[in-house]
């Protein structure tokens, strides 16, 4: 049986379009989707990051805020 992290997913730019939204002349994409893409929780997903917050680049995420 493959271990998780051997297995390799190729994803089409069509596919990954619609799912990439432009905020304040941003592009970006939904923690939600992203989570969906690597085919775990959100809640992992952002506790990943947390955890290796210096493997991202400092742009990787944010909150938006009312303005």
């Amino acid at each position: 049986m493959a271990n998780r992290d051997d297995i390799a997913i190729v994803l089409q730019e069509e596919q990954l379009r619609p799912l990439i939204y432009k905020v304040r002349d941003v592009e970006v994409m939904l923690d939600r989707d992203l989570a969906d893409l690597y085919q775990i929780e959100t809640r992992a997903l952002k506790q990943a990051v947390k955890r290796n917050c210096r493997r991202f680049p400092e742009d990787f995420m944010f909150l938006l805020g009312e303005s």
